[in-house]
C-alpha cells in the first residue's frame, strides 16, 4: 500500500461553544474529535516515509530513538483507532491509510523502518499492548481489510510476547491485553500467562478501589490510566472468553475508584498534580470513560463528560496540545521535571486514553445529557482514603483540590532505599500547584552543618480517617511523626521530632508559580506568605514551636511545571523542637487568608488545635517518648 496523500487542516478551529448542553465547560463531542484531529494531524510531519515510525523533537528517552518511533506510531495508533472506531468508520480514508501502511512496514523485519522487536522488560512491550486495543477497537475497518501477509507479520511481531518476561508492575497488564488480542485472532498466545497477569493485579488491590503499582506503596494515577482501565480494555478484547467473575470484580472496583477519583478534578478541569508520568496529562480522564463503556461507574453521565471535558480544556487551554499540535514534554509548557527515564518525545501520546469516550456512540447520555457539576464546583469535601494514605480537602469558593500525602512514596519493600522523588514525597499536592523539583515546598527538614535538608524517606503510615491523616519518617536518621488535620481550605500539621537539641528545622508551604512574574513575597515573625498575580496565594504560619523563627520565602525559576516564576514561604527555626505546630493554607478565596489560629499544649502532650474559623481539634501524641513542649510562637498573617 502506498503512503496516502496528507492535508492538515486549520489546527487553531474549534466548534463553537455549547452553553445550553455544557453549561460548565462548553465543550460537546464535536471539540473531542477536533482536538482529536489536531493531534492526529500534527503528527504527519514527523512520519518515517513508510508511516511505521514518528520521529518527534526533543531528547530520546533511555530506549533509545528507535523505541521511541514505535511509541509514536502505536500510542498515536490508540488515538486514532479511537477516532475511527468512534465515526463507524466514516472519517477521512487517508486516516486509516497511515496507520494500514505503518503497520504493514513496521513489522515487515526486512523493512528499513521496522520496529525493535518484544524482548523481555524492554519498551516495545508497552507499545505492543496500545497496538493491541487500536487493532481491536478498529477492528472492523482496518484489520480486516489487511492482507494476510500483513495480518502474519503483525502477529508474529505481537507474538514477541509469549513467553517473555514483563516487568512485575502495571507491565503484567500488556501482556494480558496484547495476548488476549492474539487469542481473538487465531494466534498463538499462552492462557496461563493471561491468567497470571490478571491473577498478579489481584495482588495488589489494597481496597476501597485502590491499587499499588507493584510491591510497596506505589499509589498514584497508574490507577486511573493502567490498573483499572486495562481490565476493562481487556474484558472487551476477550468477549465470551472472559471468566465472568474476573470481569464483575474488575467492574466493582471501578466502580468504588470512580466514586473517589471524580474528586481529583479542580473547577477549572486541573487533575491534582502527584507522582509520575504526569505528561500524560489528560489521560487522567480514561477510567471515567471506562466506567461508562463497562456499565461500571457511580457517576451521572452529565458529570462523566464535565470532568472529562474540563480536563481536556484545561490542557488546551494553557498549551498542551502546542502550536503545532503537539504534546510536548511537559504539564503545560515543556518541562523536564516531570519526566522519567523512560519519557521520550512519544512519550505523552498516552494522553490518547483519555479518547476512549469517542467508543461511545454519539447519542449516548454521557453525549447527550446535559453536563452537571463536578464535586468541587458546588460543595466542600473532606475525604479519608485509608489505602494510599491520602487525605483529599477541596473547597468550593476557589475550586482548589488538595491532596495530604502519608501513604505513597513509590519506594521498594524494605530494606530497598531510593531518593526522594519530589512528586511522592511531599506532604501535600494539589490541582492548582506543582511541587519545586527540588525545593522545599510542603515538606519538614532536619538541617545538617553544611544546610543539606533531610530527605522524607520511606513513609510509614500511621492511618487516614475523618478529617485527619499521620505517619511517621526517619530520613537522614531523624524521627519525625507527622499528624495532619484539614479543615477547609486550611492543614495544621503536628510535628513530634526526635532530634538532638540545637538541629535546625526547616518547613516549607506550597509553592505558587506563573510564567509571568514572580510571585510577591511577604513575610513576618514566624509566618511568610506567597501571592500569585491572580491572587493564588500560599501562607505558614508557626503556631507552636516557632521561637525565634522568621518567614522567609524562597524563590525559584525554572523548577515548577506550573510557571516560570515560583515562590514557596518557609520557616526555619536555627535550634530546634521536639514539638511543632504548623498551619499552611492554599487558596484563591481571601476569606481563608483570615487570622486566629493557634494551638495550646497540655500536659500529656495531646495539642489543642484552633482553625481560623474557630473549629476546634484535639491530636493526642501517637506515640514516641514524651515532649517537652517549647514555648509557643509569634504566629500572624496577612
Amino acid at each position: 500500500m502506498s503512503a496516502p496523500h496528507v492535508s492538515l487542516p486549520d489546527p487553531t478551529r474549534l466548534p463553537e461553544l455549547d452553553s445550553l448542553l455544557s453549561p460548565v465547560t462548553g465543550w460537546t463531542r464535536a471539540h473531542w474529535e477536533a482536538v482529536a484531529d489536531r493531534l492526529l494531524e500534527g503528527l504527519v510531519p514527523y512520519a518515517t516515509p513508510g508511516f511505521a515510525q514518528y520521529r518527534l523533537p526533543g531528547p530520546p528517552s533511555h530506549s533509545g530513538p528507535w523505541s521511541d518511533g514505535l511509541e509514536g506510531f502505536a500510542r498515536s495508533f490508540l488515538l486514532a483507532a479511537f477516532r475511527i472506531a468512534g465515526a463507524r468508520g466514516s472519517i477521512d480514508p487517508g486516516l486509516i491509510e497511515r496507520y494500514a501502511t505503518g503497520l504493514a512496514a513496521g513489522t515487515d523485519p526486512h523493512d528499513g523502518e521496522h520496529w525493535p522487536p518484544i524482548t523481555d522488560r524492554a519498551q516495545p512491550m508497552v507499545e505492543a499492548a496500545s497496538v493491541a486495543i487500536a487493532l481491536h477497537e478498529s477492528r472492523p475497518w482496518l484489520w480486516d481489510h489487511l492482507d494476510d501477509r500483513v495480518r502474519e507479520q503483525v502477529t508474529d511481531w505481537l507474538g514477541g510476547f509469549v513467553g517473555a518476561r514483563a516487568n512485575d508492575s502495571n507491565w503484567r497488564l500488556f501482556q494480558v491485553i496484547t495476548e488476549e488480542f492474539l487469542a481473538s485472532v487465531g494466534a498463538p498466545h499462552s492462557r496461563a500467562e493471561i491468567d497470571a497477569g490478571l491473577a498478579r493485579l489481584d495482588d495488589w488491590y489494597r481496597g476501597d478501589g485502590w491499587y499499588t503499582d507493584g510491591d510497596g506503596r506505589k499509589f498514584d494515577y497508574y490507577n486511573a490510566w493502567a490498573l483499572h482501565l486495562y481490565p476493562v480494555l481487556w474484558a472487551r478484547i476477550a468477549g465470551p472468553r472472559a471468566d465472568p467473575e474476573t470481569v464483575a470484580r474488575h467492574r466493582a472496583r471501578l466502580h468504588e475508584f470512580l466514586a473517589v477519583h471524580q474528586h481529583f478534578f479542580g473547577s477549572d478541569g486541573a487533575p491534582v498534580h502527584q507522582g509520575r508520568s504526569l505528561t500524560y496529562r489528560f489521560a487522567t480522564t480514561a477510567p471515567l470513560w471506562a466506567g461508562a463503556l463497562a456499565d461500571a461507574t457511580p457517576l451521572p453521565p452529565g458529570r462523566t463528560r464535565r470532568l472529562a471535558s474540563g480536563a481536556l480544556k484545561h490542557f488546551a487551554e494553557r498549551g498542551a496540545p502546542d502550536e503545532r499540535g503537539l504534546l510536548t514534554l511537559g504539564w503545560y509548557r515543556p518541562f523536564p521535571g516531570v519526566t522519567q527515564r523512560y519519557s521520550g518525545p512519544a512519550s505523552p501520546y498516552w494522553a490518547s486514553k483519555a479518547f476512549l469516550g469517542l467508543l461511545l456512540p454519539a447519542d449516548h447520555p454521557v453525549w447527550t445529557a446535559p453536563e452537571e457539576p463536578a464535586p468541587v464546583d458546588t460543595t466542600d469535601v473532606c475525604l479519608a482514603l485509608p489505602a494510599p494514605g491520602w487525605l483529599l480537602h477541596s473547597t468550593a469558593a476557589d475550586g482548589i483540590v488538595r491532596l495530604v500525602n502519608h501513604g505513597s512514596d513509590r519506594l521498594p519493600p524494605p530494606p530497598a532505599t531510593a531518593e526522594d522523588s519530589p512528586h511522592y514525597a511531599r506532604l501535600a499536592y494539589s490541582s492548582a500547584t506543582a511541587p519545586e523539583t527540588p525545593g522545599p515546598d510542603n515538606h519538614i527538614a532536619v538541617l545538617a552543618t553544611d544546610g543539606t535538608p533531610s530527605p522524607r524517606g520511606r513513609i510509614h503510615p500511621l492511618g487516614a480517617e475523618g478529617r485527619r491523616a499521620a505517619s511517621w519518617q526517619a530520613g537522614g536518621g531523624h524521627r519525625i511523626e507527622t499528624v495532619s488535620v484539614v479543615n477547609g481550605p486550611w492543614e495544621v500539621r503536628v510535628h513530634r521530632l526526635d532530634v538532638p537539641p540545637g538541629t535546625p528545622v526547616r518547613e516549607g508551604g506550597w509553592s505558587v508559580a506563573d510564567d509571568t512574574a514572580p510571585p510577591v513575597a511577604r513575610t513576618g515573625p514566624g509566618w511568610a506568605l506567597a501571592r500569585r498575580a491572580d491572587g493564588l496565594t500560599s501562607a505558614i504560619v508557626g503556631l507552636y514551636g516557632w521561637s525565634g523563627a522568621d518567614g522567609t520565602v524562597a524563590q525559584a525559576v525554572g523548577a515548577n511545571a506550573c510557571g516560570h516564576h515560583s515562590a514557596t514561604p518557609v520557616l526555619q527555626r536555627p535550634d530546634g523542637a521536639g514539638l511543632l505546630v504548623t498551619l499552611v493554607v492554599l487558596s484563591a478565596d481571601p476569606h481563608a487568608l483570615r487570622t486566629g489560629a493557634g494551638a495550646t499544649v497540655d500536659a500529656d502532650g495531646t495539642v489543642e488545635i484552633r482553625f481560623p474559623d474557630g473549629t476546634r481539634e484535639r491530636v493526642p501524641r501517637l506515640s514516641g517518648p514524651p515532649v517537652s513542649p517549647p514555648a509557643p510562637a509569634p504566629r500572624g498573617t496577612s
